[in-house]
């Protein structure tokens, strides 16, 4: 764990929005089975959609539960055309790095929060195909 610094290793012991949710707008989860490391993340979305709250539930090494604290203190607030265009090294550069070996833990939590909203559109428009709206956002 020496090779984390300060920042990553304080979301690791004190990580922000750790729960579940049971009225959840929106979940994602996504898995590396190489490493092992489960997310999944909740959203609620308020009328602007806005995610008001998000948490988290991980399993897996330190980089993925800092990865997972820090992804949901940058979404929240955001609205989801925001949060979609996040991706790991925005995770990784909030952390202030990861060692190479853990920069897999931030694509996973950056895909945790995009399948979350994902789930979300997918829901809100009746299981429709959301890719085309979902790859319009992105760009």
């Amino acid at each position: 764990m020496n090779s984390y610094n300060e920042k990553v290793m304080d979301h690791f012991k004190n990580p922000r929005n750790v729960g579940s949710m049971d009225d959840a707008d929106g979940i994602g989860e996504v898995g590396n089975i190489s490493c092992g490391d489960i997310m999944r993340i909740y959203i609620k979305v308020d009328g602007e959609e806005r995610i008001a709250d998000i948490k988290f539930q991980t399993f897996g090494c330190g980089a993925a539960i800092a990865t997972s604290s820090m992804v949901t203190e940058m979404a929240k607030g955001k609205t989801l055309d925001e949060a979609l265009v996040m991706n790991n090294k925005d995770v990784a550069s909030s952390l202030e790095g990861l060692p190479p070996v853990k920069m897999h833990c931030s694509n996973l939590a950056a895909d945790a929060l995009h399948a979350a909203i994902k789930n979300y559109r997918e829901q809100k428009l009746g299981h429709k195909d959301i890719s085309d709206a979902a790859e319009a956002h992105t760009h």
